[in-house]
């Protein structure tokens, strides 16, 4: 009876060792075998395997650091810059101008800069007030809205505290405005006008890049307390 079970042990693991061989798999595949847990007809398809590199932790935070600010605009003192950017600043005086030419001549590139002579427009407004305080003020603001008439902060400290319900080019256009208010139940408003006619000229950068940018701190003097903004 032993022997019987020794000889069924030889038998089995000779059968599971061709199975697992793939001795018993037939021509064509056909038969009984594992599953094949190998590609090798890959390798053949692999394109320069001798350039494949193992990257190390610090090599891998390295590669992401780069992509991550590879995209991103330049910065200057901190903060991002828009490539290309148009500013401008004025309007400035004769002299004034004189001035800021002179420096823009002695150190910046001639198609970098430009003074153009500029003629601004009087401003009329709509005008209500002066109240005697700011609580007037906003008691006012809610009247107006309920009626449903718009208003904008006033850019004359002169004429706080006040309001504006609109800023016209023209004494008639601001008149023809106010006939249309007044229908909507607005009494003490009246035109005013708030700016006269100005004439200057008006410093303008069509490409601000980085490299510029970081010149521009040395033209502050120049500017004589105008801030360099978009151009519109």
């Amino acid at each position: 009876m032993l022997r019987f079970v020794a000889l069924l042990l030889v038998l089995a693991n000779a059968g599971y060792y061709a199975w697992n061989e793939g001795l018993l798999a037939g021509a064509g595949g056909a038969g009984f075998a594992p599953p094949v847990q190998a590609e090798p007809q890959r390798l053949t398809q692999q394109i320069h395997p001798e350039a494949m590199k193992l990257l190390t932790p610090e090599d891998a935070r390295q590669v992401e650091s780069g992509s991550a600010t590879s995209g991103s605009s330049p910065r200057i003192g901190g903060r991002e810059t828009a490539p290309g950017e148009c500013l401008q600043a004025g309007l400035f005086t004769d002299d004034q101008a004189n001035a800021l030419r002179n420096r823009l001549s002695a150190g910046f590139a001639n198609h970098s800069w430009s003074l153009d002579s500029v003629v601004e427009p009087a401003r009329w407004i709509i005008y209500m007030g002066r109240y005697a305080n700011d609580d007037a003020v906003v008691k006012k603001r809610a009247e107006l809205r309920q009626r449903g008439v718009s208003f904008e902060p006033l850019n004359n400290p002169g004429l706080e505290p006040g309001l504006s319900l609109g800023a016209f080019t023209a004494q008639s256009e601001a008149e023809t405005a106010l006939a249309r208010i007044a229908m909507q139940g607005v009494r003490t408003a009246r035109v005013l006008q708030e700016r006269q006619e100005i004439r200057g000229q008006r410093l303008r950068l069509p490409s601000v890049d980085a490299a510029l940018r970081t010149q521009l701190d040395g033209l502050k003097p120049q500017l004589a307390g105008k801030a360099l903004q978009a151009c519109r």
